[in-house]
């Protein structure tokens, strides 16, 4: 089950942030250093509607409660949002991780952060281990579940 999304956090992170960040994953990074104590978490959100499918995303999480410095982004009331978490990350962990994927791949952008290989497939998002492809699944169910009705109509 999913921590509560404490909206108000949301949003005053979010307005502390110096600019909209290309990804929720450069946003919760970006807020990650600015929150002590926070855990960076990466996963899938569900919304009701369109894209009808599970996106990869990213939020934070402080104590028991979401924080999601993308929230005034996404154009939803927190009750119409979904979080199924698929890995966790302290800012320490993250940091290092961010620190080698630099190296190791310059080219490309060290966000997200994966695990170890070997991978799991679990659609046209990014790769994942085992956690990831429990995590996707879950929710393409609850996607499932939210846009029957309108899946059912096409």
């Amino acid at each position: 089950m999913s921590k509560p999304l404490n909206a108000a956090l949301s949003e005053e992170i979010a307005q502390r942030l110096s600019h909209k960040a290309k990804t929720s994953f450069d946003n919760a990074y970006e807020a990650a250093l600015l929150i002590p104590g926070v855990t960076y978490v990466q996963g899938f959100l569900v919304l009701p509607g369109i894209p009808y499918k599970p996106m990869e995303h990213c939020w934070l999480e402080v104590e028991d409660a979401i924080v999601d410095p993308a929230l005034p982004h996404l154009n939803r009331a927190p009750e119409e949002i979904w979080y199924f978490p698929a890995q966790r990350l302290s800012v320490k962990k993250l940091k290092a991780a961010i620190e080698e994927a630099k190296e190791d791949y310059p080219e490309d952008d060290p966000l997200p952060v994966y695990g170890p290989a070997p991978y799991e497939y679990y659609g046209d998002a990014m790769l994942g281990g085992k956690d990831y492809l429990e995590a996707f699944q879950a929710a393409e169910a609850k996607c499932r579940e939210l846009n029957q009705s309108e899946l059912d109509r096409n």
